[in-house]
């Protein structure tokens, strides 16, 4: 390496710092100019352009966080920050099904990183809330469609009452009797009158009125059960951590055979002990594993269900 580039390399690290600490005191346009500069000298390496993209994040100017993380990405595709703030920025402009997959990413990516180095815990909550937005977009699309179909399906029973009300009432109604004579001799035909009695038998305006409402009576119960996948759930008890009763982000499971949320349970063993919370047994870090069988069933409970429930 040539000394000039190793010069520019070391200016950019020296702007990069001297970003951060404008970071911390929220002076954002200065701590901009520095990683600019830096971006300028040094342009491949990632943390320049994620840097730049939270000062800009914090001012809410999210096309530009969307343009430096795309550029972090094209750097490091595994960046958490980077899939994070993507995912973030995407979310303003409604783009929700990419911006669903980028915060999975950085969720995949966060889990797989040392317990307690990344928030992951953040990066679940706005995931949870994409997912929910989602969901109630999707649902309530299903909601519109569902309440024209039923309305449709409402008028044409009416529509088949009205005329089998109406045959009925035509053939019950009395009609005038004609002469006929046979053989010389003056009858009256009694036809209408046998069609009229025909006519009674189980079409009276009774037995469709009660017909018609037990038709609609069906279909409501059709439509409420079509619509109830829509309703807020609660998640069974299975699928909680059994130190903090809410719902598995990041499950890992110990050598006793206990699930427990992987924040939580690395928090026990720092400050409380090194011994299972529910077992007591020996218990270090190390000891425990990610719990997929677990995460895969959260999944798909949560994907069941629309994302009906809170999840934050």
């Amino acid at each position: 390496m040539s000394p000039g580039v190793a010069t520019a390399q070391q200016q950019a690290e020296l702007l990069k710092d001297q970003g951060n600490m404008y970071f911390k005191k929220e002076r954002l346009g200065a701590a901009i100019d520095a990683y600019t500069e830096a971006i300028t000298l040094c342009p491949v390496v990632p943390t320049y352009w994620t840097n730049r993209a939270l000062c800009h994040r914090k001012r809410n100017e999210w096309e530009r966080v969307e343009a430096d993380c795309r550029k972090a990405l094209e750097l490091d595709k595994d960046s958490v920050k980077a899939h994070y703030m993507l995912g973030l920025a995407l979310l303003q402009s409604k783009q929700h099904g990419e911006a669903i997959k980028q915060l999975e990413k950085a969720l995949e990516l966060g889990r797989g990183g040392k317990p307690g180095t990344y928030m992951v815990e953040e990066i679940w909550q706005e995931l949870a809330k994409a997912r929910y937005s989602d969901w109630q977009q999707a649902a309530l699309i299903r909601e519109q469609r569902q309440q024209e179909l039923k309305y449709l399906c409402e008028r044409l029973l009416k529509q088949d009452f009205e005329k089998r009300l109406a045959l009925a009432n035509e053939s019950t109604a009395p009609k005038q009797q004609k002469p006929v004579e046979i053989d010389g001799v003056i009858h009256l035909d009694d036809e209408d009158e046998a069609a009229s009695e025909d006519g009674k038998s189980g079409n009276s305006r009774k037995d469709l009125t009660a017909n018609h409402e037990i038709h609609l009576a069906t279909l409501k119960d059709v439509f409420d059960k079509a619509g109830t996948p829509d309703q807020p759930v609660e998640v069974p008890d299975h699928l909680c951590c059994k130190i903090t009763m809410d719902i598995f982000r990041d499950p890992v499971i110990t050598p006793s055979g206990v699930t427990y949320e992987r924040a939580t349970l690395v928090e026990h063993l720092r400050k409380v002990g090194k011994f299972d919370p529910l077992t007591r047994t020996s218990l270090t870090a190390d000891q425990i594993i990610p719990n997929l069988a677990m995460k895969e069933a959260v999944e798909a409970y949560l994907d069941d269900h629309g994302w009906a429930y809170k999840t934050w």
